[in-house]
């Protein structure tokens, strides 16, 4: 069997990542788009696909957003990681055209994309895999967790992978840092992406380089399923649905105070894999019947425009460009055009970080509970190696990072070193074994 026979696959809520063997003990990325080594987590299925073809003709990636934001017909989805262990896995969702899809196929073909993009690199095929899971899929609930990780694992396995093992993120971004360092160091891995938080604390150093079972190094691991999709709801709700209604107050009626029009709506409408539930004939049926609900007739207008235009990813969007210049710039200017002309939201630094702050505290609390059950004190630790996409935020490194003032701070890539990782464990794990 030739040194291409296997792979590793980080399969992120909001990115994914490939690796393959390379060189005598290295490993490299597979280029997934036209030189990008990552590719966003998401599908499109155009809803124009001709009635005599059995399936809906799909995009993925960069052109699966693209011809979202395009304006070409049919449905996007994006965070489908998210899906798994909840409820929606077995449900299908419309695609137009007559057709429709469950979302546990979504994760399949979305596997089956990357295998085929992986053989392609390799010129042969693979059946033997490494993923990448996060400590928790579902928190505080280990039968969905576990359900979640069968459902991957099954997902896998429709696509062609024979033999399927797993390797914990953080764990696999501690492998990546590794691989660069020529000291022994007690690591405590920060792996904060698209939908969870998760660390871990790990020995590394040269050492222990290239072994098949790290467990006995593994000093501790621990996980919230809190992150970047969550950061972008938070700052939707709090500064572009309130432009739709959101926490605003119906007509005061006689004899009882003005109350809140429902929020239930703006909370689905903010969550990536459930966006395309505001659309259903019914509930659209529903929001209809609630223009009297609303004082500020802007409000009922504009949140009939998101939803009976579809325009749910693109709110998302935007509240996620929003999250972005407000780490690099200190404010955002969130043009909201496609909504109503000349509409614009403010995102300041202080909103913000006001709006996020429930979640990074408990985020920080996972770091420090990392460390306390694996028996070590804050200063024993070396190294906190910060990846994932949502380490872009700064005040949450930064928040992490002081409590562990003994610590270096050390920056991987944020999109690629849990993939590498997963690639150096799986040749541990393939080449040695017969």
């Amino acid at each position: 069997m030739t040194r291409y026979a296997f792979v590793a696959i980080d399969f992120g809520t909001s990115n994914s990542a490939v690796a393959l063997p390379a060189g005598a003990a290295g490993v490299r990325l597979v280029e997934l788009e036209p030189g990008q080594p990552t590719m966003p987590t998401a599908v499109f299925y155009r809803a124009d696909t001709p009635p005599q073809q059995a399936e809906a003709e799909r995009l993925y990636g960069r052109a699966a957003v693209g011809a979202y934001v395009e304006g070409v017909e049919g449905r996007l989805m994006r965070s489908m990681k998210s899906i798994l262990g909840s409820s929606l896995l077995d449900q299908a969702t419309d695609l137009g055209g007559g057709r429709s899809v469950r979302y546990r196929d979504v994760v399949t073909g979305y596997l089956r994309r990357l295998k085929s993009l992986a053989e392609a690199a390799a010129g042969q095929p693979i059946e033997r895999a490494v993923l990448g899971r996060p400590v928790f899929f579902v928190d505080d609930d280990p039968a969905r967790d576990a359900q979640a990780g069968a459902a991957l694992e099954a997902a896998a396995r429709a696509v062609g992978y024979t033999e399927v093992h797993f390797q914990y993120e953080p764990i696999a971004a501690a492998l990546d840092h590794e691989s660069r360092i020529d000291t022994e160091q007690l690591v405590l891995v920060a792996d904060i992406g698209g939908g969870t938080s998760d660390f871990a604390l790990v020995r590394a150093g040269p050492r222990r380089r290239g072994r098949a079972e790290r467990r006995d190094d593994i000093l501790g691991n621990h996980g919230v399923h809190l992150a970047g999709t969550d950061f972008d709801r938070h700052l939707e709700l709090a500064a572009i649905l309130p432009l739709l209604g959101y926490r605003a107050r119906r007509p005061a009626r006689a004899g009882e105070a003005a109350r809140e029009v429902p929020s239930g709506i703006y909370f689905d409408l903010a969550t990536w894999h459930l966006i395309n539930t505001v659309y259903a004939p019914a509930r659209v049926a529903e929001l209809r019947a609630m223009r009297a609900w609303y004082d500020d007739p802007r409000h009922y207008r504009r949140l009939m425009a998101a939803v009976e235009e579809r325009l749910g990813h693109a709110l998302a969007a935007a509240a996620e460009q929003g999250k972005i210049d407000v780490a690099t710039q200190g404010r955002a200017d969130i043009d909201l055009d496609p909504l109503e002309a000349g509409l614009r939201a403010e995102l300041l630094e202080a909103q913000a970080a006001a709006a996020l702050e429930p979640d990074v505290q408990r985020i920080v609390e996972a770091a420090v509970a990392t460390v306390r059950m694996a028996g070590v004190a804050r200063d024993g630790v070396d190294v906190v190696y910060f990846t994932g996409g949502s380490t872009g935020l700064r005040p949450l490194v930064a928040r992490i990072a002081a409590e562990f003032p003994a610590a270096a701070v050390v920056r991987g890539d944020r999109y690629a070193s849990v993939a590498q990782g997963l690639g150096l464990h799986a040749r541990a794990v393939f080449e040695s074994s017969p």
